[in-house]
């Protein structure tokens, strides 16, 4: 089950989101905030798997209060105004909803956010290990779990981790480093990218989003990223 909050200054719009969210099984909508300072407070003090947030209130815009949050958990935008689209998904949104919001676009956002957290999980289950390359003649051992992505650059991979801000250059082709990975979380889904799927935050038809980066879907891939995260009951997402 998702545990939610919601942020926005309108009563109202927190009442209509209550009122979509208590019938389902699958989410429950914790706490609503009309002040980003109390909403801060809890979501220092408890896990929070998705926030609902408004993009226009009194003391900070919804996109600079998400940019701020040290965790970052799923992000749903709910907003009167669609001039804010891109920049929420530049900041790796898993959906945006206009208001009025219609329960429809409600709960195509929560199965989409649904099926992330499901995806996430059993990705988290996965053997966990590490990967051996050659690096400035040298044999690194880099772990699976800080690896972040992974970049062709014409016969060698440039390796990216969240432990060091220098990635790690090795002489080998992508082929080559994914067969390595094979069975792994780790998917290519661009002739220049492989990612760690356990680490996507958001998605769409031509992108995929960790945090703020983001990488292009190939064409050649398409087919095989769309299986990759495709919900078990055939919704589309691409």
């Amino acid at each position: 089950m998702l545990h939610c909050i919601a942020i926005d200054d309108e009563p109202l719009s927190l009442d209509i989101l209550k009122a979509y969210s208590e019938p389902l099984n699958n989410i429950t909508l914790a706490c609503t905030f009309t002040s980003t300072t109390l909403a801060r407070q809890y979501l220092d003090n408890n896990t929070v798997d998705l926030i609902f947030l408004d993009i226009e209130m009194a003391d900070i815009d919804g996109l600079s209060f998400y940019r701020s949050l040290n965790t970052k958990p799923m992000v749903i935008f709910t907003t009167a105004y669609s001039s804010y689209a891109v920049q929420g998904f530049e900041i790796a949104a898993l959906d945006y909803l206009l208001k009025p919001i219609s329960i429809e676009r409600f709960l195509q956002a929560i199965q989409k956010a649904c099926h992330l957290m499901a995806f996430h999980q059993h990705i988290m289950h996965t053997n966990t290990s590490f990967l051996s390359v050659r690096s400035e003649y040298q044999t690194k051992k880099i772990a699976l779990s800080e690896i972040l992505y992974i970049e062709g650059l014409n016969n060698h991979v440039k390796i990216y981790t969240d432990s060091s801000p220098k990635p790690i250059l090795s002489m080998m082709s992508m082929k080559e480093i994914l067969s390595k990975l094979s069975g792994r979380r780790f998917a290519r889904i661009h002739r220049s990218y492989i990612i760690d799927l356990s680490k996507v935050t958001s998605y769409n038809s031509r992108h995929i989003f960790i945090e703020n980066k983001q990488f292009p879907i190939g064409d050649t891939y398409r087919n095989v990223t769309k299986h990759l995260i495709e919900p078990s009951d055939g919704s589309p997402l691409f």
